[in-house]
């Protein structure tokens, strides 16, 4: 018999999706694609020539497991310059990817039917993550008139005594939104008096607009600090998604647990995609600034544009590089005698009938949203929005 843990893990929507997209396009079909989870960017020069520069050198063997020094260090130099937070190397542990260090954190603090609190909507992994390390996850509903944010309120109602963490990501996946200041001290308050880890997603964190600002909690010090563990990485400042390279700031207790968990499971992230990684954090800035600039003004073109569409409404998003829309006012509804019962449909209908490839809010536990994404051409976005419109107005 099959693992009884692995069987439960619910697939990716994302994946589906983009894979429907895929087949769809190998056949010639013109699909206009929503769904993308990474910047449309090129990974910039100066990163691509450190990694070749790597090579050449030999630098092709075994790092320590969390790690190199270098890295650390620069990593150490990034949270002090962005973030106002002072850790030390032995404080970071280099993984394979934002995600292998959230499920890192998850397997260092996480005993069998410890619960973690998830606000819904979420990022498709989080519970996953939760599951695999033999936690229990316990999604929160949140609310339009919060801004789909999680509240002191929500965790007041959800927190039993088997709460060991709450998964806390902004800027959000998927709904685009950033917890403000006194939301985050609120939050941080709370966990700080239970005694509740928070395991901070923050990989979206240069993607933040208009008079938004990215806030840690691990910022406010004392007894939060070392109650956060941090998740970051290159993937999405530095269009680096392939190379794989995530990390965490913690506590010296958690990042040793973590080493050690990592040691055993993956050896040491790629020793190329470390100095590659290296370049990105030292090295020019501007690529971000770039990107940053081309995805705001697709973010705003967009927003607007869907805010005109009939039955859609969305929360304009202040961060990554996401739209959250709400289909409540399609269901029910039939295209050419198809009905809509949730997202999945209403996904299903619009790629096979108007070629748009969206994802469906249910991965992230809403059923009634759809997810996309303006990290493609503002071509793209036009040809695709123009498609739904024309869909929306062929519901009956």
């Amino acid at each position: 018999m099959l693992s009884t843990k692995a069987m439960s893990l619910t697939p990716s929507p994302t994946m589906a999706i983009d894979s429907k997209a895929k087949e769809m396009k190998s056949q010639g079909i013109d699909v206009i694609g929503f769904g993308a989870g990474e910047p449309d960017f090129d990974t910039p020069v100066h990163i691509r020539e450190a990694a070749i520069k790597a090579i050449n050198e030999g630098h092709t063997r075994y790092t320590p497991a969390s790690g190199t020094q270098e890295l650390k260090e620069a990593i150490c130099a990034k949270f002090k310059a962005d973030n106002g937070l002072e850790y030390n190397p032995a404080q970071i542990v280099v993984s394979n990817g934002a995600k292998h260090s959230l499920f890192n954190a998850l397997a260092a603090v996480l005993n069998r039917g410890d619960e973690v609190i998830i606000p819904v909507p979420y990022w498709v992994s989080h519970p996953e993550l939760v599951k695999l390390n033999d936690g229990i996850p316990v999604t929160v509903e949140t609310s339009d008139k919060n801004c789909l944010k999680l509240s002191v309120d929500d965790l007041e109602k959800h927190r039993t005594s088997k709460t060991k963490a709450l998964i806390l990501n902004s800027p959000t996946n998927p709904t685009g939104q950033v917890y403000s200041e006194e939301e985050l001290k609120a939050i941080a308050a709370f966990c700080s008096k239970h005694n509740i880890f928070i395991i901070a997603d923050e990989i979206y964190e240069k993607l933040v607009y208009d008079d938004s600002r990215h806030i840690s909690t691990a910022s406010f010090g004392g007894r939060i600090k070392e109650l956060s563990i941090v998740v970051n990485g290159v993937s999405k400042s530095y269009a680096m998604t392939g190379w794989r390279i995530g990390y965490t700031a913690s506590s010296p207790e958690i990042a040793r647990v973590m080493g050690a968990v990592q040691s055993h499971a993956a050896s040491n992230p790629n020793s190329i995609a470390q100095k590659a990684a290296l370049a990105a954090l030292e090295g020019d800035q501007e690529c971000i600034r770039v990107m940053h600039l081309a995805f705001d003004q697709r973010r705003k073109y967009m927003y607007e544009r869907v805010k005109a569409i009939p039955c859609l409404r969305a929360l304009e998003p202040k961060g990554t590089f996401y739209l959250f829309v709400n289909i409540t006012e399609t269901i029910s509804k039939t295209f050419q005698g198809q009905r809509i019962n949730d997202s999945d449909d209403f996904a299903r209908c619009l790629l096979e009938n108007r070629n748009v490839a969206l994802v469906p809010g249910t991965g992230f536990g809403s059923a009634n949203y759809v997810r996309l994404s303006f990290a493609t051409s503002q071509e793209n976005i036009i040809e695709g929005l123009n498609r739904i419109e024309a869909f929306i107005a062929d519901l009956e």
